[in-house]
């Protein structure tokens, strides 16, 4: 399919085509390999809770934050 194919569907036909291949891709995750960064950062993470050093905000907080 090409992008000129996708962009003569519906946004209702994209968005239901886009759910079916997410849902193809989450039914293979055994295939998809997480970037070895991505366990470094979520160990620094997971440090930053630990010790207490890691501030949560709310949905609403984090966007009145970009609004500004």
């Amino acid at each position: 399919m090409s992008i000129a194919e996708l962009k003569e569907m519906s946004t209702i036909e994209r968005i239901q085509t886009m759910e079916i291949l997410w849902d193809m891709l989450s039914s293979e995750q055994e295939n998809i390999k997480s970037p070895e960064w991505h366990g470094r950062v979520l160990k620094e993470r997971q440090g930053k809770i630990a010790k207490g050093k890691m501030k949560f905000i709310s949905l609403d907080q984090l966007k009145d934050h970009f609004r500004k």
